[in-house]
């Protein structure tokens, strides 16, 4: 197997790290790239990733994060400025004559879009067509992480209660290490993927009764869904460090949800990567100890 450089932006999050992971295991060299220096960014280096501190947002910056690579992962936070980050992206990609760029996009992302975030990954992935540099966009479901989020975490942790406005809607978790394995298997496999969207999900779809369910057998706990409305779910979102952009975009996903949106379920993980992903009773495991600790601490 030929030796590769790849590029993982946001590579202190929820996929990134994992991916530098699954890339550096498999005998690669990683350029890691990150918004400042911390201990996620040292633990990165330590791990033997080559650490750059960059904006997505300085043109120069991304210029320089992709010389002398051979791909890239692409990935930015719900937060204004994805367009502008995926010109400049695919700019810098074309320059560097990347053999693929992955991008991270979401389940929700299409021309009529309601939330303002979905619809600029629509955008961003009509930018990154329009280059001509060869891509792969990812449209994931809810992440199984989602639910150790403070404001869905929080809930469950003071009153034994999920509080979303999901309503009746259904979708499969999948988790951020399941979709760094695949990420990695097309990052490597540049040709066989090049020009495709995959919607990744998990292997079953539950509601969110029966998530919350499986979240009480694994904590020991009695936890219940209970269904906010939209109104009651912006007041409670306006309580954390979460700007207009991010709310407004879970708001609306949120009626995306009820619709069906985030719906379904596939073997697409498995198809590329050999491994079934995990289910969300094996993912809560896992974490048991973040909702634990914090318990305590309150």
């Amino acid at each position: 197997m030929k030796t590769r450089k790849y590029l993982i932006t946001a590579a202190a999050g929820k996929t990134g790290k994992y991916l530098v992971q699954q890339l550096l295991a498999a005998g690669h060299a990683v350029r890691a790239m990150v918004r400042r220096e911390d201990a996620r960014s040292q633990a990165l280096r330590e791990a033997g990733a080559e650490v750059v501190v960059g904006d997505l947002l300085n043109h120069d910056d991304v210029i320089a994060a992709t010389t002398g690579v051979d791909a890239a992962y692409l990935c930015y936070p719900v937060s204004p400025g994805f367009i502008q980050v995926t010109a400049y992206f695919a700019d810098a990609a074309r320059r560097a004559g990347l053999e693929l760029v992955v991008n991270m996009s979401q389940i929700s992302a299409r021309e009529d879009a309601v939330s303002h975030a979905a619809r600029d990954h629509w955008i961003a992935e009509r930018v990154l067509d329009w280059s001509g540099v060869p891509v792969v966009h990812l449209r994931p479901t809810f992440f199984s992480e989602w639910l150790v989020f403070p404001w869905v975490r929080d809930t469950i942790q003071r009153h034994g209660e999920i509080r979303l406005p999901y309503g009746q809607g259904r979708h499969a978790p999948i988790s951020a290490f399941d979709q760094a394995r695949f990420i990695a298997a097309v990052l490597v496999d540049p040709a066989a993927h090049a020009g495709q969207t995959y919607t990744l999900q998990g292997p079953v779809e539950l509601d969110q009764h029966a998530i919350a369910a499986e979240v009480g057998k694994v904590l020991d706990r009695p936890v219940r869904y209970v269904p906010q409305s939209l109104e009651e779910y912006r007041r409670h979102l306006q309580g954390y460090p979460l700007g207009e952009f991010t709310i407004q975009h879970f708001c609306e996903v949120a009626v995306d949800y009820q619709n069906g949106i985030f719906a379904g379920t596939n073997h697409v993980i498995e198809q590329v990567t050999g491994q079934a992903p995990q289910t969300l009773e094996a993912f809560l495991i896992e974490y048991r100890q973040a909702f634990r600790d914090d318990m305590q601490e309150k």
